[in-house]
């Protein structure tokens, strides 16, 4: 765009609040302890989900919700709050190790040079974030107590009487055993079957597996001995807990449904002289199990699979080991299976079933064992159907309905002592007959699994654990000795085995002559699940945050105010803006991180974000979601060198409710453009050099209730519309209402500056460079506005409204000749009737309509209209 088609100079003004902001260090935040810490005021913790640092760098999308929060955060700041509004990055990563390997460069200045371009990004587009409070989850000082915590949990355990996390000092000192312990950790070693990879040389999580397959990597499930964090004991208080938060009721229900809670009863039936349990909701139909079926990786099916089917079973196992999760359990896919030639005994008849291997059961869900009831169960009825095993019914319909396959509650047939039951009632009987007869227990059950916290990878955090070479037992490196980092290789090729490229490091590896590293390490969730609590005490070497700053960010420090939760000071951060892709696993993870925390005395609050908003995701042109492959990424440094970074920050936030999925349209950049372009022109004109001056409509005049109400009553309306909006982030209505306000501004043949910089307060958190300059400027010109070179507009206080000012004291009202709509009429609201007669008669129009005519008759309807007979 050319210096004459430029609608104001935000190429100029732009970078210079930037510079000024970074200076001043405007957006910094004190600490409790700093010596311009204000304890009185009230706290206000926004957090932005912190990004990857990719070698793409940021598109249009990801700054929708860094605006938002930015607009919440100065908003705030105007309302005298302490804000702490940070930025970080979540560094750690794939890619970038994958980036390594590609090219010989150490990932570390892949990731610094990433960080460079992502925070010159985020600084170019004037967000108010406290840069002395970034963190990065690769820094030494950071690991460290992401190591620290690993340790907590390692050295902890979960009291089923108190339901919380207690250190293992206490099992020790009760006499339990090395091996009871271990039994118990909520950091533990175990044998699962994981998503590896062979030719990345890791394991993946299983919502990685889908984006590296499409890659062309190879990922097979295989058993392999794991660090696991036991997320499972917490099942009932991460339901339970998430009630209180003011979190979207569909974010809800993806948690609960992924903890999976289901109540019913554990079965025991016997395979060839081993016991095996099952997980059941439905024992009432224990008489129609007809068949067994048994995960792949379940450890008894080598061990009962008969000779002649040996070799089919093996091959179906080799088979379902490419597979993922997803793929698995997917219900619409065509059912397999194959019979492994052992039969098992039903409890309730004695009755022998044959057990089969399908790949739809899978040994992290529940016992990795199911009976299978066809007659009531849809993915049981297809897989009998298949493969032609019985299916017999033992639940009749209360409707009568068809039978095959009904899954609902009916009464209890062919089903011994239960015939005749109702559901409610047969599950009861059928359970305390399970407990009589050393069977079975009620058991409630969660879906949830542990959590497989092990990468073969050399890009993470490295286990704070070593592992004593002659017993083989692993012990905790010294606390005085963390952070462990990892040594330095020129080679990250994946070695090929579990033990990753860490491996190679064989002077690294040996801590002493009696005990070896472990050569792991940690995935990238273990620096996303606390970063929020590191902003508070960024840069604490003695704690991972102090007591004074968490009580006081947590909102439990009563001796100042806080807000949001006065009642119920629930959640550290007050509010937490990002995507819908975090819904569940990144919100697990750290809800319980936080809690291990807070049973251990180091946090005061249960969780650890009391309100969520997930912003929508923002389209390329053409309707799709933006990406590389199709083309339709839009590049934020293109958008802010043609239009300024406020056009950018105005339209992200104008395109519709921040939770909408949107499309992008750079038309409407230029519309918001236009916009601001007249707002600059409510302060300056060009001159006949085409030089940008004040304008001549300003004035230094002090508004009159008289001469200026009509911009006085429209100026209220903004402050208080803007600022009911911001609260509710309702941004896009609060421009809108900005937009008439301009107008009227616009319109106006005299403007005082006072009411002009009431306008630029409102706009300021929405477009803070703009008003920042025609604030610095007009203050300077017109003292009697109380403007100010020396205090900006981020440090000034938020305008208030006066309710004087919205009173209506004037209505419309419609002139009918004859029924029919003549002509509108301004009058005030106590007018008297002759006043409204003849200013009615008065009106051309209605003139035009009664000329010649004998009006006989004038009808006034206060305050809506007027109707003259007139013939």
């Amino acid at each position: 765009m050319s210096d004459q088609r430029k609608a104001f100079p935000f190429d100029t003004f732009e970078p210079k609040w930037q510079q000024h902001w970074a200076e001043q260090k405007t957006f910094r935040t004190p600490n409790p302890g700093d010596e311009d810490f204000d304890g009185s005021k009230p706290k206000y913790f926004i957090l932005d989900m912190f990004p990857y640092p990719s070698g793409a760098g940021l598109h249009v999308g990801h700054p929708e919700g860094y605006t938002a929060t930015d607009i919440l955060g100065r908003y705030k700041k105007m309302n005298d709050h302490n804000v702490l509004h940070p930025m970080g990055w979540d560094a750690f990563g794939l890619p970038a190790e994958q980036y390594a390997i590609k090219t010989g460069q150490h990932p570390r200045i892949t990731t610094e040079q990433n960080v460079d371009n992502f925070r010159r990004q985020l600084q170019s587009l004037g967000f108010g974030y406290d840069w002395s409070r970034e963190v990065n989850t690769t820094d030494p000082n950071y690991v460290r107590w992401t190591q620290w915590i690993f340790l907590q949990l390692y050295n902890s355990y979960f009291n089923e009487e108190t339901q919380k996390a207690a250190p293992i000092t206490e099992l020790e000192a009760k006499g339990w055993t090395r091996e009871q312990i271990d039994d118990v950790r909520l950091a533990f070693i175990h044998e699962a079957p994981v998503n590896w990879s062979p030719d990345l040389g890791t394991v993946l999580a299983n919502e990685e597996v889908e984006e590296w397959k499409s890659k062309g990597h190879t990922v097979e499930r295989r058993p392999l001995r794991q660090w696991m964090l036991r997320i499972t004991k917490y099942s009932q208080r991460l339901i339970d807990e998430l009630e209180p938060l003011d979190w979207p009721e569909s974010i809800k229900l993806l948690q609960k449904n992924w903890i999976g809670k289901s109540t019913g009863a554990e079965v025991t039936f016997e395979i060839e002289g081993n016991e095996v349990e099952v997980f059941t909701t439905r024992p009432d139909t224990l008489f129609g199990a007809t068949y067994m079926v048994l995960a792949p990786e379940h450890p008894l099916v080598q061990k009962i699979t008969t000779a002649d089917q040996q070799e089919a079973v093996d091959a179906y196992i080799s088979a379902c080991a490419s597979k993922s999760d997803l793929e698995r359990g997917d219900l619409n896919k065509d059912k397999s299976g194959i019979f492994t030639g052992a039969y098992a005994i039903n409890p309730v008849n004695n009755e022998q079933i044959p057990v089969w291997i399908a790949d739809y059961v899978m040994m992290g869900y529940g016992t990795g064992a199911i009976m299978a009831v066809p007659a009531h169960d849809t993915r049981d009825f297809e897989f009998a159907t298949k493969f032609e095993l019985p299916i017999l019914q033992v639940v009749e319909p209360n409707d009568h309905s068809d039978w095959q396959g009904f899954t609902g509650n009916g009464k209890s047939i062919n089903s011994g002592f239960l015939d005749g039951m109702k559901t409610k009632d047969a599950k009861k009987a059928i359970i305390q007959w399970l407990r009589d007869n050393n069977k079975g227990t009620f058991k409630v059950n969660f879906k949830l699994r542990d959590w497989l916290f092990s990468r073969q990878r050399y890009w993470g955090e490295p286990f704070p654990i070593l592992w004593d070479k002659e017993s083989g037992q692993h012990m905790p490196v010294p606390e005085s000795e963390l952070p462990v980092l990892q040594p330095e290789m020129d080679d990250f090729k994946p070695t090929g085995s579990p033990e990753g490229p860490l491996a190679k490091a064989t002077d690294w590896i040996n801590y002493s002559e009696s005990a070896k590293r472990e050569t792991n390490t940690m995935p990238q969730w273990a620096g996303s699940c606390w970063y929020y609590m590191r902003y508070c005490d960024p840069n604490n070497n003695e704690r991972f945050i102090s007591k004074e700053a968490e009580a006081y960010w947590s909102g439990t420090d009563h001796e100042s105010p806080i807000t949001n939760h006065e009642s119920n000071p629930h959640g550290m951060v007050d509010l937490y803006v990002g995507g819908t892709e975090h819904a569940v696993l990144h919100l697990l993870y750290a809800r319980f991180w936080h809690k291990v925390l807070h049973d251990l005395g180091h946090v005061s609050t249960i969780e650890p974000f009391q309100k969520l908003v997930n912003q929508g995701l923002i389209l390329g042109e053409d309707g799709q979601k933006m990406s590389k492959s199709l083309g339709n990424v839009v590049n934020p440094d293109d958008v802010v060198h043609e239009y300024g970074a406020d056009a950018l920050r105005l339209y992200e936030m104008f395109m519709g409710p921040l939770e909408q999925v949107k499309p992008w349209q750079m038309s409407g950049v230029e519309g918001v453009y236009r916009f601001l372009g007249k707002v600059w022109r409510l302060a300056f004109e060009q001159n006949q050099e085409g030089n940008w001056v004040l304008s001549q409509k300003l004035s230094d005049d002090k508004p009159s209730a008289d001469t200026d109400k009509a911009l006085l009553k429209v100026l209220h309306e903004t402050i208080k519309k803007v600022s009911e909006d911001i609260e509710k982030m309702s941004f896009n209505t609060a421009i809108s209402q900005m937009m008439i306000c301009t107008n009227a501004f616009g319109k106006a043949k005299q403007l005082p500056a006072v009411l002009l910089r009431d306008l630029l307060k409102c706009l300021n958190p929405f477009a803070p460079h703009l008003t920042e300059e025609i604030h610095a400027q007009v203050g300077e010109a017109f003292p009697s506005a109380k403007c100010s070179r020396a205090r900006i507009l981020a440090d000034r206080a938020w305008p208030s409204y006066n309710e004087k000012y919205l009173v209506e004291d004037e209505v419309e009202i419609v002139v009918q000749v004859n029924g029919k709509l003549r002509g509108r009429i301004t009058v005030a609201k106590d007018a008297a009737k002759e006043d409204i007669e003849t200013l009615a008669q008065e009106d051309e129009n209605v003139q035009a309509h009664t000329e010649g005519k004998t009006i006989r008759k004038i009808i006034v309807v206060p305050g809506r209209l007027v109707n003259i007979v007139a013939n």
